[in-house]
């Protein structure tokens, strides 16, 4: 390991409200984060939103706002969605910060003076919803855009150009030097197949749209909003507070991105780089959508699911764990109520929640509230915990968010196995049993203990609350901690509200 970790989230388009998957991708990025800091490392987590190009103002127009007011309106919706969200972002950029807006016409300026850009005319359909050009064979009956399904327009004007064929080698030998910078594989076949069919140069400006960063050399255009987009990885470091020189982070370690965005990222990003003399990103993880009816959520289509409800109704961190665990990452999957409130009641409730309780409430009655010393004759659970350790880390080390919570959860399911196999409740009426049951009962404090560190990444708040009614401090939670004997040797229990309290799910509820 390098020791550094700069992982991002795509910047979010300010066009409506966020829904639920805004929130899938900025929960998934937090969860790295967190597991990276947990492993001592210097995290920098950016996100943001996008706030330039066409369909912002068109958008701003049909509400009566001007583009900047509109901007300042939705970008505020973001943050608060980070902020409940409880992400650990270390910054938020908006490209209408004005240090961005330098910063990328310095980069732009360079790729000019070095003849990466020239002038030149362009026709093509373009879908105002993507911010983007399709060719006539990619459109779907009656000229529509494939993502969003509405006719496209014809939009033909001088504007200036990026040399994007010309990178098309220095691409293909990327790629096969690194095998894995694309992730799934099927993604990577994906960029690269587009890659190998050939490149066409890419309009870096456009004519009419106002609402934009101004081209340096000629400001009767404005940056390609897509343009102006990606390059905020790199600007964000220039201005960030804290960050200092940006070398220090740069490259970012890993993008997280959905599907809908493959070529931005992987075919035209790595090119902007190659053309700007900057490094490219470690890896890119590309995700799944998040579905609803069969379709994914899409604020263009109004097939959108509103995570706060669910928030309010179940609290953060089930919200935070049944995207983690019911969507593969990587995959598509499907949100329903349904499954949201099996999840809660079986595995966070019962499994987990229960399972603290449980053990909190034996030691209080058993051994007046102090966990006994380990008599340490329980060494395959402490194997066990072990090989669960390794198994979430090996696992966040292939990106298998799904993969690692799953070996957190073999832990989970272990201790209630134990419960059972055990029953503290018989090993107290015998005297003769007494170092049984003390073990038993240390076992149960410390797997626990183990556990919600290894979970806290996923649901922080709710593995911290573990920690306290086990006696322990709420930021015991580096993955060093998550070793046999890591905590604080004979605490003091709290008898804890219940960590997932019992909710009764309206008939008709939202999703």
């Amino acid at each position: 390991m390098s020791g550094r970790f700069f992982i991002t989230t795509p910047i979010y388009y300010v066009n409506a409200d966020p829904h639920v998957g805004h929130a899938y991708t900025t929960i998934m990025a937090d969860i790295l984060a967190r597991h990276h800091r947990q492993r001592g490392e210097e995290v920098f987590f950016l996100t943001g939103t996008d706030e330039h190009g066409a369909k912002i103002a068109r958008a701003a127009a049909e509400l009566g706002r001007d583009p900047r007011e509109h901007a300042d309106v939705l970008a505020a919706r973001f943050r608060e969605m980070g902020a409940v969200l409880q992400a650990s972002n270390d910054f938020f950029i908006r490209t209408t910060d004005p240090e961005h807006e330098r910063e990328v016409q310095r980069l732009i300026g360079g790729m000019h003076e070095s003849g990466d850009v020239y002038k030149g005319t362009y026709g093509g359909w373009y879908c105002t919803s993507c911010e983007a050009f399709y060719v006539e064979g990619d459109l779907g009956e009656g000229r529509q855009c494939p993502i969003h399904r509405r006719p496209v327009e014809w939009i033909e004007e001088d504007n200036w150009f990026f040399r994007l064929s010309a990178f098309r080698d220095r691409l293909l030998a990327h790629y096969d030097a690194h095998p894995e910078w694309v992730r799934p594989q099927a993604r990577f076949n994906e960029a690269r197949r587009m890659i190998e069919l050939g490149l066409d140069d890419l309009s870096l400006s456009r004519a009419q749209v106002e609402w934009g960063v101004p081209v340096p050399w000629d400001p009767g255009q404005t940056i390609y909003v897509w343009i102006d987009a990606l390059f905020n990885y790199w600007t964000a470091l220039q201005y960030a507070p804290g960050q200092g020189p940006a070398a220090r982070m740069w490259p970012p370690t890993v993008q997280l991105m959905a599907k809908d965005i493959l070529k931005f990222h992987a075919v035209i990003w790595p090119a902007l780089l190659m053309a700007a003399g900057l490094e490219l990103p470690e890896r890119l993880f590309i995700h799944g959508y998040v579905l609803k009816g069969g379709e994914r959520l899409s604020k263009t289509t109004g097939n959108v699911v509103d995570p706060f409800p669910y928030i309010e109704r179940y609290g953060l961190d089930a919200l935070r764990y049944y995207l983690a665990r019911e969507i593969r990452f990587g995959e598509d999957g499907t949100f329903t109520d349904e499954g949201f409130a099996q999840r809660y009641q079986s595995e966070l409730a019962n499994d987990l929640g229960n399972l603290l309780s449980r053990t909190v409430k034996m030691v209080e009655r058993y051994r007046d509230g102090v966990v006994p010393a380990d008599p340490g004759d329980d060494q395959p659970i402490a194997r066990e915990v072990a090989e669960r350790v390794d198994a979430v880390t090996a696992a966040f080390a292939a990106l298998d968010l799904t993969g690692a919570l799953e070996a957190a959860w073999v832990l989970v399911r272990r201790l209630n196995r134990l419960v059972e196999e055990r029953a503290p409740w018989v090993l107290a009426k015998d005297p003769a049993r007494a170092r049984e049951l003390d073990q038993t009962l240390a076992s149960l404090a410390e797997g626990i203990r183990a556990a919600a560190v290894l979970l806290w990444p996923y649901i922080p708040g709710s593995a911290e609350r573990a920690l306290v009614a086990l006696g322990q401090p709420p930021d015991a939670v580096g993955l060093e901690r998550a070793a046999w004997g890591g905590g604080v040797a004979q605490a003091r229990v709290v008898v804890p509200e219940p960590l997932f309290p019992r909710v009764e799910v309206p008939a008709a509820a939202e999703g």
